[in-house]
């Protein structure tokens, strides 16, 4: 059943249904109704942001007399400038813009690999310097900065000669053949990387065949080959007029429901992006970008392409929740509308399945989704200090300065004529010429006008926390102390850092959803070039992990704060610090400093030894050397010296007992010879010596008595025979 609604035509439910095949799509009248709901919120939004723009251009309307001053003074603006580069400057000074930190140690050469593609695609890929100056200015301008992440792909045919390689054996085969064995043992994503194509080919035909051989050019053919010439993301700061949040979400795009966001395209741009259709239903002529008063255009005049292809026309992108497969639970989804002809219905392309949006607040309001830049606090003051302003100037141009006047009595027709040619003349004798002459100046300048001035820059200083050329903010306001002063100081650093903070957790954000789309989107094996010699294969299945994502973010007081401690520290400890912790102090100095080549080069540097310094360093090792085998060989020495002292000891005390028995031997003699005791033992001896001759007299007699009784016996017996 068809439903037609004013500005819409033939909407049914069959619309979308026949570009997917989703069991409940939601129709074009659908997302209107939600962009329709969505749009008073918007509008209310959009009116405070144009408001406070034109307080910062100078742009209210004075209604002011004819001949009167209509000047604004651009306090806001001029207070804008100052936040300007103090909060893109710490964003710019680095190259390492992100710094990934690994939830795991297994996880550290993964997050160095994201940290590297991060910043080699944010220096590189994207203006850094435009995205990050507009970041900022849209903060600060409009109170709000809205970023859109997305991926931007793009390839090409291109005829290319290809040559054409043959394997032969040749004679450095084999040792070529065991070179790159070794290499793809050992580091075989270099292998990958580095060696041609046709070369690994050659390899694996060696290692299967066993004959070495490798790949020689034999002619060449010309073949159509496909080009990857963009495959990177894209960021894009939103015009505030063209996106429409659900105002439901409570002060958290997390929690939106759908965003809209409306943008500027032709046929040729939407044919050429790939991903959308029905364009030939698209009436261009009735949906000119002049017909959508709700789409803020990028060029404001009305020039319009009269050819179809070129023609610019508004299209409208719902970012999502649908329960497309009606089961109760929604699913992520895109949709893209030109006039009443949908053009676009997918699932959310990007992996994370989030909104693609960003949003960061500059002055954060409870329970809004928006923020409020710094015109919102000064809008009065700077109204009073333009009231003033025109005052004062009202009574300066109202002054006929340099007129002069003479007093009609004072000269006569020819001396008139002379001084009105610049000649001498005479005057009337009769008349004062101090009071016949009046010079017209200037008025002087009331002292409560330039009070009330004065005080409206200190306060507007105080508000925002900017110290400009004005004494807004001093130490005087508590106290001539330095203790004052420090407390105002640190006062202005915490605001803009906390300003800093939000900001940088908007990048922290935009990283976290560019891990996984490059994780996504890039090829298996990208090489990228990281530094002026260092070539970085990126893996996709290493990037797809979550990783705590850090920047090096901070103010330049609070980097002058660091570098000035370091600074003591080093002065201080500088002559007890090795060298190695010297260069750690200094590259830190620098680095903060913004002088990131002297801080590598600090980091880098190796010190030249002198050639007589290391002559003489050897010689006095060689000395010492020698030192210690002396008096290792003392000491050797020292230890047999003192056995030989121990043995020779030992010698001397058995001859001091030798001695002493003989001195006892003698006295023994003596006293025996002295009390007869010796004779008697010689007596005894004797006598001792005669008893044993005669007991051997004794036995001889006996002996022969036997022997002669043997013979006497043996006698008869040789008679009888």
């Amino acid at each position: 059943m068809a439903i037609v609604s004013p500005g819409i035509k033939n909407i049914t439910e069959s619309d979308s249904a026949e570009l997917v095949d989703w069991k409940s799509p939601p129709s074009l009248l659908d997302l209107k109704q939600d962009y329709s709901a969505a749009k008073p919120a918007h509008t209310l939004h959009t009116a405070a942001v144009d408001r406070w723009l034109d307080v910062l251009e100078g742009t209210q309307v004075i209604n002011a007399k004819k001949g009167r001053s209509r000047i604004v003074p651009k306090l806001v603006r001029k207070q804008a400038e100052w936040r300007y580069s103090a909060l893109a400057e710490p964003f710019l000074s680095t190259d390492d813009l992100f710094n990934t930190a690994p939830a795991t140690f297994e996880d550290k050469q993964s997050a160095v690999q994201n940290g590297q593609v991060l910043n080699y695609q944010i220096n590189c890929k994207i203006n850094k310097t435009k995205f990050i100056d507009e970041y900022v200015r849209a903060a600060v301008d409009e109170g709000t900065v809205i970023v859109k992440v997305g991926w931007e792909f793009e390839e090409t045919t291109k005829d290319v000669e290809v040559p054409d390689f043959e394997l032969q054996p040749t004679a450095d085969a084999e040792a070529t053949h065991q070179q790159l064995h070794t290499m793809m043992q050992e580091s075989p994503e270099q292998y990958r990387a580095e060696i041609p194509i046709e070369v690994q080919q050659a390899h694996e035909v060696t290692m299967q065949q066993g004959t070495p051989v490798l790949p020689v050019q034999v002619g060449s053919h010309t073949e159509e080959q496909t080009i990857t010439t963009k495959n990177q993301p894209i960021l894009e700061v939103c015009n505030y007029n063209n996106i429409v949040i659900d105002p439901t979400c409570n002060g958290d795009i997390q929690e939106a429901k759908f965003v809209v966001y409306s943008f500027e395209s032709s046929l040729s741009e939407l044919k050429k992006d790939g991903r959308y259709k029905n364009l030939d239903s698209i009436n261009f002529d009735d949906n000119s970008i002049l017909s959508e008063p709700d789409h803020a255009i990028t060029d404001d005049s009305n020039f319009v392409f009269q050819d179809t292809p070129r023609k610019q026309v508004v299209v409208k992108e719902y970012w999502g929740y649908w329960d497309i497969h009606d089961t109760g639970e929604v699913v992520p989804f895109v949709a893209s509308w030109v006039g009443s002809t949908i053009i676009r219905l997918e699932e959310n392309p990007y992996p994370d399945k989030e909104l693609p949006f960003v949003l960061v607040q500059y002055l954060p309001k409870r329970r809004s989704i928006y923020g409020e830049p710094d015109a919102h606090l000064l809008e009065d003051n700077q109204r009073i200090i333009g009231a003033v302003t025109r005052g004062i100037i009202d009574v300066i141009g109202r002054s006929a300065n340099g007129q002069q006047g003479i007093r009609k009595d004072a000269l006569d027709i020819t001396n008139s004529r002379k001084f009105e040619r610049g000649e001498d003349f005479k005057f009337n004798a009769n008349t004062d010429p101090k009071s016949a002459f009046y010079m017209e100046t200037y008025p002087e300048i009331p002292r409560s006008a330039l009070e009330v001035l004065n005080m409206q820059n200190n306060e507007a200083e105080s508000l925002t926390g900017i110290k400009a050329f004005t004494q807004g903010i001093s130490g005087q306001a508590l106290g001539s102390t330095a203790t004052g002063i420090r407390s105002a100081l640190d006062a202005t650093s915490k605001r803009e850092l906390g300003i800093l903070r939000r900001l940088s957790d908007g990048l922290n954000q935009i990283g976290r959803k560019v891990i996984s789309m490059n994780a996504e989107f890039l090829d298996d094996e990208e090489i990228i070039r990281i530094t002026n010699n260092e070539l970085v294969a990126i893996n996709r299945d290493d990037l797809g992990g979550k990783y705590d994502i850090k920047l090096n973010i901070s103010t330049a007081e609070a980097d002058n704060e660091k570098a000035q401690e370091l600074a003591f520290m080093l002065q201080t400890m500088g002559n007890s610090l090795p060298l190695d912790m010297s260069k750690m102090v200094l590259s830190d100095i620098a680095r903060l400093r913004k002088m990131p080549e002297l801080a590598k080069q600090i980091a880098e540097y190796q010190s030249q030894p002198d050639p007589l310094a290391q002559q003489k360093a050897q010689l006095e090792l060689q000395l010492l050397q020698a030192q210690i085998a002396n008096e290792t060989a003392k000491g050797q020495e020292n230890a047999i010296d003192v056995q030989y002292k121990t043995a020779k000891t030992q010698t001397e005390i058995a001859k001091a007992r030798g001695l002493d028995s003989q001195s006892d031997l003698k006295d023994l003699d003596f006293l025996e010879q002295e009390s007869g005791v010796g004779r008697e033992h010689e007596n005894q001896i004797a006598s001792l010596k005669h008893n044993q001759n005669m007991e051997s007299k004794d036995h001889s007699r006996l002996s022969d008595l036997d022997k002669l009784a043997f013979q006497n016996m043996a006698q008869p017996t040789n008679n009888v025979q």
